[in-house]
């Protein structure tokens, strides 16, 4: 007798165990998400800075006539999905740092931060030709 009252006890465990293990899963696959969204806003954000960074450069090295670089920055950080954050140029070289929302509003926003130019070596030295 005491056996049949024992089995009648256990009856719906199995379905509580399985409730925790999908709970415990859904807190895992969140926080995995998360971290998703917040290595792709850096990679975002990095992709963003460098390319700026290039396009200023570009207009510091190769003036032209009523673009300033940082304004060329600022757009193609925008055209990016960034936000230009910080600009400095240089006599040879622009440093931009653009900022980009991450899909997670939990995380906040990535930062990068771009160097682009001449190295400060090729500056001071003459250009070399290669070897044959």
């Amino acid at each position: 007798m005491s056996d049949r009252v024992s089995r009648r006890s256990d009856r719906g465990s199995g379905s509580l165990l399985m409730i925790g293990v999908c709970g415990v899963l859904l807190v895992l696959l969140t926080g995995a998400m998360v971290l998703v969204s917040a290595v792709h806003a850096s990679a975002r954000a990095r992709a963003a800075a460098d390319l700026a960074a290039l396009a200023a450069a570009d207009l510091v090295l190769n003036p032209t006539p009523g673009e300033a670089p940082c304004t060329r920055a600022s757009r193609l950080a925008a055209a990016n999905g960034g936000e230009l954050v910080a600009c400095s140029t240089g006599q040879d070289d622009v440093v931009v740092t653009v900022r980009v929302e991450s899909s997670a509003s939990v995380i906040g926003a990535a930062t990068a931060r771009s160097r682009a130019g001449l190295s400060p070596e090729s500056a001071s030295s003459p250009p070399t030709r290669p070897m044959p």
